[in-house]
């Protein structure tokens, strides 16, 4: 009998645990069906649909498609906090579901006006944006106390696998069935995560949550004091501040490759959606191998943070310098690598840092500050991309990026703080942590 549950103890807890198994499943359908979509739909505004401007077009759909995460932050956080999760998430995927299901019986009725393609992203993304925080904060209601940090890695780690599915399926099915297959695609997924988290069970509940984390004998969390507001904290930690602002200026340029991708493949390699596929596929390669050897690399965080940054503006040039297929596929599969090889590093200098108080509010607010510099990237260098070729484009983004990596290097020498800081060795629990983020 010992014996047997013992062994039951080494499975994950995906296939222990049935109700968070079901969870999990849930996000995988839902963020794949969102990176399909997204994908999917410029790859159809490029290649298919678009006009003259195929560019701004493209760069707007992306716009649309990311503003929601940052502009509704406040409005989700109010969401979760004071309704039932397991309702939030089945009726934000229940929503998504119904509105890709509209979406597709509008497609293959007649064409879709780029009115109704900009506002399904809209609402697809806003659903997405409410059920992905809520999730996270679930978790203690669905496992043990034991396992709550196995499944927060788990469902972490997990985000970049579905992206990568969706980015690959998007424009596979857009050149076989257009832009009706890939709506109708997503509409299945949402609703079959909907069904999912319906039939789950959150055992725990938010007061045994809640309860845990107020534990009598739980001497750490007893003398973490409350938490301060961003502005205070950062106050306190300039070099960190100075961090952010380096790595939100360096993000205007790396996320422009989700406009100048696709263009690329259109205009300089006359190429059909498998190649967009397999752009999206070697960048999340890279990104996932970046993620699990980044906490191994020598040397401090911003040496190692600025030399990627280097590395990366040369990565993003190299296909304006010498087009091809093989060069674009290998500059991406770099340039995933110095983007997982920074998160990490740089999550765990601030696991380091950040008082524990103040992790919640920091973590959620750096968040929100990356991902806005998103859709200014996509509308920048989309309405570019009409003037100007997308060989220039690639130059643009890696001449871009090279005063940001000699700013995050200059840090090192500005703010004594910082570089001692980042001097100590970093825990393995907490590239653990990096690595699932």
């Amino acid at each position: 009998m010992t014996g047997t549950v013992s062994r039951g103890r080494r499975l994950p807890v995906v296939l222990r645990n049935r109700s968070f198994g079901a969870v999990w499943a849930a996000q995988v359908l839902t963020q794949a069906a969102n990176r399909m979509f997204q994908v999917g739909a410029v790859w159809w505004l490029v290649g298919f649909a678009g006009g003259g401007h195929r560019g701004l077009e493209s760069g707007l759909f992306l716009t649309v498609s990311t503003l929601p995460a940052v502009a509704l932050a406040p409005v989700v956080a109010r969401i979760v906090a004071r309704h039932a999760h397991r309702t939030v998430l089945s009726t934000a995927a229940g929503v998504a579901g119904v509105v890709a299901v509209a979406t597709a019986a509008w497609a293959c009725a007649a064409s879709l006006p780029m009115a109704a393609a900009y506002a399904a992203a809209l609402a697809l993304a806003s659903c997405q944006a409410v059920f992905d925080p809520c999730l996270t904060t679930s978790v203690p209601e669905l496992v043990e106390d034991a396992d709550i940090e196995a499944a927060t890695g788990f469902e972490l780690s997990t985000q970049s696998l579905a992206g990568l599915a969706g980015g690959l399926l998007g424009p596979l099915v857009v050149d076989a069935r257009g832009l009706p297959g890939v709506v109708a695609g997503c509409a299945g997924a949402y609703l079959l995560a909907c069904a999912l988290v319906a039939s789950a069970r959150f055992p725990y509940g938010t007061a045994t949550a809640v309860a845990r984390s107020a534990e009598p004998g739980d001497r750490a969390r007893e003398a973490v004091p409350q938490g301060r507001s961003l502005r205070a904290v950062l106050a306190g930690l300039p070099f960190i501040r100075n961090v952010l602002v380096c790595f939100a200026a360096a993000n205007v340029f790396t996320t422009a490759i989700y406009v100048v991708m696709p263009l690329y493949t259109r205009s300089v390699l006359h190429s059909s959606g498998s190649t967009v596929a397999s752009f999206e596929a070697a960048l999340g390669v890279g990104t996932l191998v970046g993620s699990f050897t980044g906490g191994r690399l020598p040397g401090r965080p911003t040496d190692v943070g600025a030399g990627c940054l280097a590395l990366t503006a040369a990565a993003l040039a190299l296909p304006g310098l010498a087009a091809g297929h093989a060069t674009a596929l290998g500059s991406l599969v770099v340039v995933g690598w110095c983007v997982g090889v920074i998160g990490v590093r740089f999550v765990a200098l601030f696991q380091r840092l950040v008082p524990a108080a103040d992790k919640p509010g920091f973590f959620a607010v750096m968040q929100a500050l990356l991902g806005a510099t998103f859709p200014l990237s996509s509308l920048v260098f989309g309405a570019l991309g009409d003037h100007l070729s997308a060989r220039v484009l690639c130059l643009a983004q890696g001449i871009g990026l090279v005063p940001v990596a000699l700013a995050l290097w200059g840090l090192r020498t500005r703010d004594g703080r910082g570089p001692a800081a980042s001097a100590r060795p970093v825990p393995e629990s907490l590239a653990a942590a990096g690595d699932a983020s």
